[in-house]
């Protein structure tokens, strides 16, 4: 029988194999943040895979902040991860609840912003994202959350690109813990 540390280390090996054939290409792209990149990823061929999202699941919960009474992240990117992480979770009897925060505030019925149970002020809520380049849609995440007064202290992306993002959201005094870097597809 594995060890935690055995068993998380033999699931991020599985994923980042999974990542590598499925999620990352070389080439000529330009990123939504604008930029040009010889790197890729499109996470979503692995967080839409049973397996695939299994795995992402069992290795954010190990990485999260255990106070943390909600996930969150920004529609279309984080849907599969945060569904993903409260089944998880509620397989091993935790109370862990979802939000989906919505790009633009729909014109009919409450006009809401985020979808999801409604929480208690001051909830810590963890937000998810797969692929983190400059942080400029997780920080539009935090920011509709802090508005509608969560405590963000926390964000988990699959993958962190390195090209700013980590401080950009430590100045929002924000954690980035990402399970890779681009210097594991190097």
């Amino acid at each position: 029988m594995r060890n935690f540390s055995e068993k998380y280390d033999f699931n991020k090996e599985k994923l980042l194999k999974h990542l590598i054939k499925k999620s990352y290409k070389k080439g000529d792209f330009t990123l939504s943040s604008g930029k040009k990149s010889t790197h890729y990823f499109n996470c979503k061929p692995v967080s839409l895979n049973g397996e695939g999202l299994d795995i992402i699941s069992d290795l954010f919960l190990e990485l999260m902040d255990s106070r943390s009474k909600a996930v969150a992240g920004l529609t279309l990117g984080a849907d599969p991860l945060v569904s993903g992480l409260i089944v998880k979770a509620a397989s091993k009897g935790l109370d862990l609840n979802g939000l989906i925060i919505r790009k633009e505030i729909k014109n009919y019925g409450t006009k809401s912003g985020i979808e999801g149970p409604m929480l208690e002020k001051e909830t810590l809520v963890t937000v998810l994202e797969d692929v983190v380049t400059t942080a400029g849609s997780v920080i539009k995440a935090i920011k509709k959350l802090r508005e509608n007064n969560y405590i963000v202290e926390e964000v988990l992306s699959i993958v962190d690109r390195q090209e700013g993002g980590y401080e950009a959201l430590d100045y929002k005094n924000v954690k980035l813990k990402s399970l890779f870097t681009i210097k594991d597809f190097l």
